[in-house]
């Protein structure tokens, strides 16, 4: 198998900003959204991009079949237009759950521009959202969870020894503490979950800050990688650093968790967020409160943690299937076919 490209452990600086369609005041109004959605709003910083994105597709859609976009003709918009627009996205071949993304950013400059006092985009409101199926979150089993935390596991021998134990500690914590990548990597040097510490204040989505509960395993293999980290750790700076000492990339644990896919023999769908997705049903399986679960994850819904009800029921039935001395008999003979179990 070809080796898998390591990228930089330091991100890079600057990202190309995006550049908008439209006069100059368009531009202006839609440079100062996007950055409200980091700095006031404290959106990530993937979603302000793929917001940004979105935004000017949708602009230059316009530019190309009415001419140079202005806020006076986005306020004058039709719903024709706005479904003009999706329609050729869709062509482009993007999923419901994207345009479902793509009219959420375009709504929400829309609601920009009527707070500046430009008017409201009447069209946005009039096309209705596309209609999408919930995926279900894709969690591993235990053993492959399990076996992806163990610093043995790491199959990378060319790495410096502080570099795997890092990368073994981030993954301890996105599993033993069900985070997302960002909330780990946002964890300051001062509140590191060392051992005798039994939780950890991570900040999430929306700004939103939460206590996740710290195993000893996981305090362990954190300590682990301070004893060994080369660079001096400011009590204010970031818990994780890369090989030059600046912040760690997310790009890192990805690629970290893909070589570990390719040691282990795991599925595609074993990437650094579906080890959160495992906390979650790992801890239903074992009677888990679903209520203290969305408190775990940060969900602002309860709607969204119960997906993993469903993933739960899926396996008991999978494991019923498999295991029960009848059930092939049953599904082989169609309902109510020779069976000795009452009908419902």
């Amino acid at each position: 198998m070809a080796a898998l490209p390591s990228p930089s452990d330091d991100p890079a600086d600057d990202r190309d900003r995006v550049s908008f369609a439209g006069d100059a005041l368009l531009r202006a109004t839609a440079e100062a959204w996007i950055d409200g959605l980091a700095r006031e709003r404290r959106m990530a910083a993937n979603t302000c991009e793929a917001y940004a994105r979105d935004l000017h597709q949708f602009l230059s859609h316009l530019d190309r079949r009415t001419g140079t976009p202005t806020i006076p003709r986005l306020v004058a918009l039709k719903p024709r237009d706005v479904r003009g627009f999706m329609a050729a996205r869709r062509a482009d071949g993007l999923t419901g759950r994207s345009l479902m993304r793509v009219l959420a950013g375009i709504r929400s400059f829309a609601r920009h521009l009527e707070r500046e006092g430009h008017g409201g985009v009447a069209a946005l409101g009039a096309v209705r959202s596309p209609k999408v199926e919930r995926r279900l979150p894709r969690p591993l089993s235990m053993e492959s969870a399990i076996a992806v935390t163990r610093s043995e596991s790491r199959p990378d021998g060319d790495r410096a020894p502080w570099v795997l134990a890092r990368d073994a500690a981030v993954i301890a914590l996105l599993y033993g503490s069900g985070l997302r990548i960002s909330e780990a990597l946002g964890i300051a040097r001062k509140d590191a979950p060392e051992p005798g510490i039994d939780e950890v204040r991570v900040l999430g989505k929306g700004g939103k800050t939460r206590a996740v509960p710290v195993l000893p395993a996981v305090s362990q293999a954190v300590a682990a990688y301070l004893g060994a980290c080369p660079h001096p750790l400011a009590p204010d700076g970031p818990l994780f650093v890369g090989v030059k000492g600046g912040p760690l990339s997310p790009r890192v644990v990805q690629y970290a968790m893909a070589a570990l896919r390719g040691a282990l023999g795991l599925p595609d769908s074993a990437t650094p967020h579906a080890l959160r997705h495992s906390f979650a049903t790992h801890l239903l399986a074992r009677q888990g409160e679903l209520r203290a679960i969305q408190e775990l994850l940060g969900h602002a819904s309860l709607s969204t943690t119960q997906l993993y009800t469903r993933v739960d029921a899926d396996r008991l039935m999978n494991a019923f299937d498999a295991a029960h001395p009848r059930a092939g008999r049953i599904a082989a003979a169609g309902p109510g076919a020779g069976s000795d179990f009452p009908a419902r």
